[in-house]
Order: structure tokens, then C-alpha cells, then sequence
């Protein structure tokens, strides 16, 4: 399908004739333009989050103007328009807070100006799906142009990567095996470049999700953010947009349950972070589509990991990229994949994928050669039980083995800032069996589920060589960290969820393989406890923050807000 010029929304803004369309020409060409730049043309509008608070993002703006370069060779008219940056590490108490936010501002972008399709230039964790959840809503044809990963690190002598050997070095520093001098040296050397996590965190574990999905140029997913092919790819996501919009290519003529499925794939291979599940869980929601925690255990439970990257294997992002990408381990996933789903390029994902080649084996593993046999663990697995009726997750890949089925006591926090206070006592009574549970960090809680999930280690126990203990919170953590860590427990206990209900001292049980989580507390004490259960925090009265505390879903529904999940068809703006 063609569409003609005169059919572009675009067109209710600058071809009539009345007082209103000679205002919005008279004003385009306020800002030095000629007619002829702007009328007849598609108009594409390039959603930026670039921000001097978003290291990950510091290029954007350069990556802005190749996307309008390639806008302008195809015959588009780009206009480029910023949006809220969510960049990890800089904002508290977390950038989930702001990814519907984020996902609201590309929608309503979108709506109230004259865009006949966009271009989302983003990468950074809750960026990728906050640009996606918008665009899915408004559905215009889009195509996601994502940030890269960082250049490798290395310190004296060895890889390091961002957020993995954050938490590395910092447990070493706090064994006395590294100095303080040597902790401010790591900071200047690990992150060498613009660009995100060069591990397999969360931001390259959405990227990498969306290329399976078809929402970018086929192997986008890798390109290092400095690499010189970056800007090309760039440019080449500006002339491939008019295009699309010509072609009518929307995200509803693509996203399916197969895409999704897709997606999953290369997921579970990828060993990909934890947080995923939240964000494909609302952007199926966005799409229509019917998706649940337990189509990704089904996944798991089928597809080992196969990417050797941090957190789970040896190398980093840089290294997947020349090893052949995503092309590379999606041909390695045929008998998991749905060739006949749709891409961003009009073809499928079969014909996309059809010239990827593995240039390093080690690197991308064979499915018979996996970094993580599924006898040792999952990338992602879901439990049940007394302890979270609707599930929580765990990254069982990332996990010490022993600790896949364990039971032990509890010993409960209320915030993290207790917690950290008690943790850093050296004398502090715990063992190996102490099971950690940090609660009230979940959407509501927190409010916003920051990535409080990996809980530290107790200093007691670090200096007794311990590495790994069972750890649960209803927060989640970052991509870029390992552990036995059960995230998401849903539902929360801030809303009232069993989580609340747990003491320290209680029993609680973990069983990976059957997928169980437990507190060995027999119902009626549960209820007497029910019973007298204080009230839950007040929410907040005013702010963005009390609209996300009253609107918010559960983990398990993929905290998208009430009101925005599902397909709406919602009237053009009028225009008088």
C-alpha cells in the first residue's frame, strides 16, 4: 500500500487554505525555512532524549542530525523534538518512576503536532520501552533508533563492565582486597565512551529485544555507540522512516504475538536482565496483545544462555557486535523463531536475518555449547507461592546453583535505609542460610520499584568469603548484576501483598525447579498477622508521583497505568 501526500495527517496542518493552515506555514518559515522545504513533504519527528543527566545519551544530539540527514535524502521534512531522558544512575529514587511518563510524552508529541511518522532515538533502560509504549499507543510508523552500547573497559589489564564490575569492585573494596585509591582509579577507567551499559543490563537486553521484534534495522541492536557505522545506521533509520510512512507501516501492522515471541527468544539467550519481563508485559499491553510472565518461563524453560556477555559470561557488548550481533545468535535460534514476523524494513524477519553470520563462536554459543546449561539455571524463572500469589522472578542463570532449592530464616527490612545501616555491622549475626527480604520497594512502595533487588552482601559474611545469598525483594535490580536475587513479588507489600506479612525469623522456602516461593507460616497465624497489619503508607497528595502511586499496575501486569494499557482510538486533534 502507497499512500499519496494528500493522505499524510501532516497535511490538515500546512495544505488548507484557511487562516489556521497560513499560520502554521507562516510560522515553519519564522524559523529561516522555504516553503519549499516543508509543503508536499512527510513530516518526521525525531523524539530525542538527550540529556547532559544521561551519559548514555551525551551523542544523541549528534545522532539527531544524521537521522535528519537521511530524513531530508528521502524527501521527509524532520523536526526534531525532545523528550523527558530517564537515564539511568542520575535520577532517584529510579527512572522507572518516569518510564509511562516518558511513554505519555512520545504519545501526546505525537498527537498534537503535525507527525506523519517518527523516529525514537533512545537506549538507556526505561528509555527504549518508555519510546515504545507511546508509539505503540499512537501508532504511526515508527522505527526505533537505538543509542549502542559504550566501548569495552578494561583496568589493568583486565574487562570491566559498566554496572557488573561496579558491584564487583565494590564488594572487593569492602573485603579490603582493593584500596580506596584503587576504587577512585576504577571510576575514571571503566566507562570509556558515550553510549549505554557495555554488559548485557537492561538497556541491551531491550534493544537487543526489540531488533528480534522487528521495531529497528536489522542488527542496530550492537552497534557501538561511537562506532563510525552508529551515525550511518542513523541516517539510514531517517530514510527508511518516509518510507515507511508512505507505505503506511505502523506497529499495528506488525507487532503480533509471534514478534513477541520473537523477542522472547532472543531473551532468554541473550541471559538478558530481569526487568524485561515488566516492560514487554506493558508493551503487549499497549499492543493488544495477550502476554504473561509464564509465556516467558515456557521460553526459558526451552532456550539456554547463549550470549557469553556480563553478567553471565566473559566478554562485553563490543565484542558481541563483531562476533556478528544479533543476526548471528537469532540464526542460531531458527527452530524457536517465527520467520514469517514483520520488520521496520518491510520484509520478514526470515529474509532479515537470512545474511548473519557468527564470527565467533565463543562469543555467540552454539545451542549445544551453552555459557549456562538449562540444568544449572534459566535466564529468567517464575515462581509461586504463599509468598507471591501472582509471581515473582529470578535470573536462576545468574544464581550460586546450591541455592536453587534452599530454605533458611528471614531476616526482614522495612526500607534500605536500615537495612544498609545494619548490613555494614561487622558483627552482625547472619550465616549463609540467613534468607535477606527487603520489602516495600515495589511501584507503589517506593513508590516506582527502583532497583534496590540486589541487596548487598553483609560485610560479616563478605569477610567469611561468602558471595552469593538468597535475597527477595518486590523492587527489582539492575541487569547488570548477578546473585540469588527474587525480584518483583507480586503483589507488592505496600498494597497489602504477603510480603508484608513475613517476620524476621520465618522459614521462608525456595525451589526453583518447581518454581515455588514460600514462608513456612501456617494460615491462621497469617491471618492474625493480617489482622493486625498497620496501615499502609500514605501515597503521595500531589505530583506526577501521586498520579503513578493511584494508576500503577503490578509487576506481574507490567506497571503500566490503568488508564493507558489496551488499543485506543482516540479523534485527531481538532483544528480550528
Amino acid at each position: 500500500m502507497t499512500r499519496s501526500i494528500s493522505e499524510l495527517r501532516s497535511q490538515r496542518w500546512f495544505a488548507s487554505s484557511d487562516i489556521r493552515g497560513f499560520a502554521h506555514r507562516q510560522r515553519t518559515q519564522q524559523m529561516g525555512l522555504r516553503r519549499e522545504e516543508f509543503m508536499g513533504k512527510p513530516v518526521i519527528g525525531i523524539i530525542n532524549t538527550w540529556s547532559e543527566m544521561s551519559p548514555c545519551h551525551a551523542h544523541l544530539r549528534d545522532r539527531a542530525e544524521a537521522v535528519k540527514r537521511g530524513v531530508w535524502q528521502a524527501g521527509g521534512y524532520p523536526v526534531e523534538l525532545p523528550a523527558l531522558s530517564v537515564g539511568e544512575v542520575m535520577v532517584k529514587p529510579t527512572t522507572m518512576l518516569y518510564r509511562n511518563f516518558l511513554a505519555m510524552e512520545v504519545e501526546e508529541l505525537l498527537r498534537c503536532h503535525p507527525i506523519d511518522g517518527c523516529v525514537l532515538l533512545g537506549g538507556c533502560d526505561k528509555s527504549t520501552p518508555g519510546l515504545l509504549m507511546g508509539a505503540i499507543s499512537m501508532n504511526l510508523p515508527a522505527i526505533f533508533c537505538p543509542a549502542g552500547p559504550m566501548s569495552n573497559g578494561q583496568w589493568r589489564g583486565a574487562k570491566t563492565g559498566a554496572g557488573t564490575h561496579t558491584k564487583t569492585y565494590f564488594d572487593k573494596l569492602r573485603r579490603g582486597e582493593i584500596t580506596a585509591t584503587d576504587w577512585v582509579d576504577l571510576e575514571s577507567r571503566m566507562t570509556r565512551s558515550a553510549g549505554t551499559c557495555n554488559t548485557m543490563g537492561t538497556a541491551s537486553t531491550m534493544t537487543s529485544i526489540i531488533d528480534a521484534m522487528g521495531l529497528t534495522l536489522t542488527g542496530a541492536s550492537s552497534i557501538p555507540a561511537v562506532d563510525s557505522g552508529h551515525p550511518r545506521m542513523a541516517s539510514l533509520c531517517g530514510e527508511r522512516i518516509v518510507e515507511m510512512v508512505f507505505e503506511d507501516l505502523r506497529p499495528s501492522s506488525m507487532l503480533t504475538r509471534e514478534s513477541f515471541l520473537n523477542g522472547l527468544a532472543a531473551y532468554m539467550a541473550l541471559g538478558g536482565s530481569t526487568n524485561a519481563a515488566i516492560h514487554l508485559l506493558a508493551m503487549a499491553g499497549r499492543a493488544g496483545i495477550a502476554l504473561k510472565l509464564e509465556d516467558m518461563a515456557q521460553m526459558s524453560a526451552k532456550i539456554p544462555v547463549l550470549a557469553n556477555l556480563f553478567p553471565s559470561g566473559t566478554y562485553l557488548m563490543e565484542d558481541f557486535h563483531f562476533a556478528g550481533g544479533l543476526p548471528a545468535l537469532l540464526k542460531k535460534l531458527s527452530d524457536h523463531l517465527h520467520f514469517d514476523a514483520r520488520t521496520v524494513e518491510n520484509r520478514t524477519l526470515g529474509e532479515a536475518i537470512a545474511a548473519g553470520e557468527c564470527w565467533n563462536d565463543d562469543v555467540i554459543r552454539d545451542l549445544d555449547t551453552p555459557v549456562v546449561p538449562l540444568s544449572q539455571g534459566r535466564t529468567l524463572a517464575l515462581l509461586k507461592g504463599n509468598l507471591a500469589p501472582n509471581g515473582a522472578v529470578v535470573k536462576s542463570s545468574a544464581a550460586d546453583p546450591k541455592f536453587l532449592k534452599h530454605e533458611g530464616p528471614a531476616l526482614v527490612f522495612d526500607d534500605p535505609g536500615t537495612m544498609m545501616r545494619v548490613l555494614d555491622d561487622p558483627d552482625l549475626d547472619i550465616t549463609q542460610d540467613t534468607v535477606l527480604v527487603l520489602r516495600n520497594a515495589g511501584p507503589v512502595g517506593a513508590p516506582g520499584m527502583p532497583e534496590w533487588g540486589n541487596l548487598p552482601i553483609p560485610k560479616a559474611l563478605l569477610k567469611r568469603g561468602v558471595k552469593d545469598i538468597v535475597r527477595i525483594c518486590d523492587g527489582r535490580m539492575s541487569g547488570t548484576h548477578y546473585g540469588t536475587c527474587v525480584l518483583h513479588v507480586s503483589p507488592e507489600a505496600a498494597v497489602g501483598g504477603p510480603l508484608a506479612l513475613l517476620r524476621t525469623g520465618d522459614i521462608v522456602a525456595l525451589d526453583i525447579e518447581a518454581g515455588r516461593l514460600d514462608m513456612r507460616v501456617a494460615e491462621d497465624e497469617l491471618e492474625r498477622r493480617r489482622a493486625e497489619l498497620a496501615p499502609p503508607r500514605p501515597l503521595y497528595e500531589s505530583s506526577f508521583t501521586a498520579l503513578y502511586q493511584r494508576h500503577v499496575s503490578q509487576a506481574h501486569e507490567g506497571c503500566d497505568f490503568d488508564f493507558l494499557s489496551g488499543v485506543r482510538n482516540l479523534p485527531e486533534p481538532a483544528i480550528y
